[in-house]
């Protein structure tokens, strides 16, 4: 697997179109980080991390459905790709849905959302977008 933040993004995305509950991917502390962040903006329930059976840990996403039939997460988008990696500026960090979804960036100080980013000033690569 040569992006495995696109492809945790993608096991959401189907999650969502199968409606299912949870969601199981291989764990990595940017992918707890990267939880941490929806989970705190109100995108996904929760999360657990897991130790499988042969010692690699696995991370459960507790999806959030507010109203039945309908997501918290109606959009994902892997914006920065191994192959074109998209860096920006604290100037140029975009909005996404006019505000009402949220862009991932990795900076110099940690995982952050677009907002919290700006507030500090700091840009970094884009890694999605959320809405």
């Amino acid at each position: 697997m040569t992006d495995p933040i696109a492809d945790f993004l993608t096991r959401i995305r189907n999650a969502i179109m199968a409606r299912q509950g949870d969601v199981m991917s291989p764990s990595s502390t940017l992918k707890v980080r990267l939880a941490e962040l929806l989970k705190d903006e109100g995108y996904i329930a929760g999360f657990d991390v897991h130790d499988n059976f042969d010692g690699h840990a696995e991370i459960v996403v507790r999806l959030r459905w507010p109203q039945p039939g309908t997501n918290a997460i109606t959009g994902l988008r892997r914006r920065s790709r191994p192959g074109q990696r998209v860096y920006v500026g604290c100037d140029r960090i975009p909005k996404i849905r006019s505000g009402l979804g949220i862009a991932v960036l990795s900076t110099s100080h940690g995982l952050m959302t677009d907002r919290a980013a700006r507030k500090a000033g700091v840009g970094g690569e884009l890694l999605c977008e959320v809405w």
